[in-house]
């Protein structure tokens, strides 16, 4: 057991090494004008440390700070750089699609490429490009709201399917409530978002048999709320109750790219109707796709045919431009190999391997989840079953000490929860090291 006491103690003696070790990070935090917060965007205070770490470069699975510090990067952007920071391939093709226009509104030969690769990696035959997954969230949702002539969706509580207002919907005490982190929020969201537990095959039972939900938007696992991983034959019976009752079965794999070539589904099974992946598959360059089956495709088509000229609500201008287009022709062609899956699970078991040794050491009730690339440490004995198992066992102030802990020792972790990834560029000193300074960090901890 780790008494709150000695976290608070490490916190406070942690905060004064990061800011005598972070001059210059200290000095922007306190200059920056123009900027709210002091930050570009405000999702960038929510790491642990009393200020953010100012990046100058990063490349492979390293970042140097402003300060001059190089850290071993298990955080790679939160998946978006889950490939390495700037492979040469993704950077040459940049560079040379800088010199010929950045969009057109109009196709490229390396789109039509493109949209083979994608077929290939994830076997789907049909895409589309937005800018980012958020917005091909919101794409998705209204196609399938459109041909099916269905109202609602349902989602799992605790799931992030980034900034679209129609997945922010909670289950609070056994209650769906709209979820109060949302700013703004006018609109109650509750007559036409279904939620419920993930893993509860009887609740879908029955919000699906009642033939009014659109789609379910899903992770093959839940990812953003800790690890949830699914149940023996769940998603199975989630794939054949969405047959059964016309619903159009949506997995968000922009995190769950990281369980291998072609994604959870293809490793794993089952295939969705619709696939969205983003961050990762541009390497960083936003930009996101989703792709469908034939027979969605020909809905898709009956309904854009169907309706009056005009906006569609439906992509933005900067949708499948010509950088984005490039990045991705880049990163499928030579980033995202099978190669680079085999290195990058090799050092995942490694890295898990590792946790679990320390936990064993410690004697502490935790575990390590995880799935490909992607690793979780959770301080619970027992993996949790949904989003609510998942969010009771989160000890955020314990968290974030010891990412603070590992960032003071060159080693960033995700902010949010204890998340880590490697990349095709990780190397096993890189794994042992963050092994051997959560050891430390516990040791002292637990004294």
């Amino acid at each position: 057991m780790i008494e709150r006491a000695s976290i608070e103690a490490m916190r406070e003696r942690e905060i004064a090494r990061f800011v005598a070790a972070n001059p210059k990070s200290m000095t922007q935090a306190k200059s920056a004008q123009g900027w709210f917060q002091g930050v570009p965007f405000h999702w960038m205070l929510d790491w642990s440390s009393p200020f953010p770490i100012v990046a100058q470069e990063a490349c492979g699975a390293t970042l140097t700070s402003i300060d001059g510090q190089v850290f071993d990067d298990f955080c790679l952007g939160d998946t978006a750089s889950m490939f390495g920071h700037s492979p040469a391939p993704l950077a040459k093709a940049i560079a040379a699609q800088a010199g010929q226009g950045l969009s057109y509104m109009l196709p490229t030969a390396k789109g039509a490429e493109l949209g083979s690769m994608l077929a290939g990696m994830f076997g789907l035959p049909q895409w589309q490009v937005t800018t980012t997954a958020s917005e091909a969230n919101r794409a998705v949702i209204r196609w399938c709201r459109g041909i099916t002539r269905r109202d609602k969706i349902l989602i799992f509580n605790g799931c992030y399917h980034g900034a679209v207002d129609d997945v922010f919907v909670d289950l609070r005490d056994g209650r769906a409530v709209n979820r109060p982190s949302l700013i703004g929020q006018v609109q109650d969201l509750l007559p036409t978002t279904v939620a419920i537990e993930f893993n509860d095959v009887d609740a879908l039972a029955a919000a699906l048999r009642g033939g009014d939900i659109a789609c379910v938007l899903a992770e093959p696992l839940m990812t953003n709320i800790g690890m949830v991983r699914d149940t023996p034959g769940f998603l199975r019976e989630l794939r054949r109750l969405c047959g059964e009752t016309g619903t159009i079965l949506v997995l968000d794999e922009t995190h769950t790219i990281s369980s291998g070539y072609g994604g959870h589904s293809n490793m794993h099974g089952p295939k969705p109707d619709i696939l969205v992946v983003g961050k990762s598959i541009g390497g960083g360059v936003p930009c996101a796709v989703y792709g469908f089956t034939d027979e969605i495709a020909k809905r898709m088509a009956a309904l854009n045919a169907s309706r009056p000229v005009g906006h569609s609500g439906i992509g933005t201008t900067l949708s499948a431009n010509a950088l984005a287009i490039t990045a991705m022709h880049a990163m499928l062609g030579q980033v995202i190999t099978r190669d680079a899956y085999a290195h990058m699970l090799s050092m995942a078991d490694r890295l898990v391997a590792q946790l679990n040794g320390v936990i064993g050491t410690h004697a502490l009730d935790w575990h390590v989840s995880h799935v490909g690339a992607r690793i979780e440490l959770v301080c619970s004995a027992i993996p949790p079953r949904n989003g609510s198992e998942a969010r009771a066992v989160m000890d955020p102030a314990l968290e974030s000490t010891i990412h603070l802990y590992l960032a003071n020792r060159g080693i960033l972790l995700a902010p949010f929860h204890n998340m880590m990834l490697v990349s095709p560029v990780t190397q096993a000193a890189q794994v042992d090291r963050l092994a051997a300074e959560l050891n430390s960090a516990l040791t002292e901890l637990l004294a």
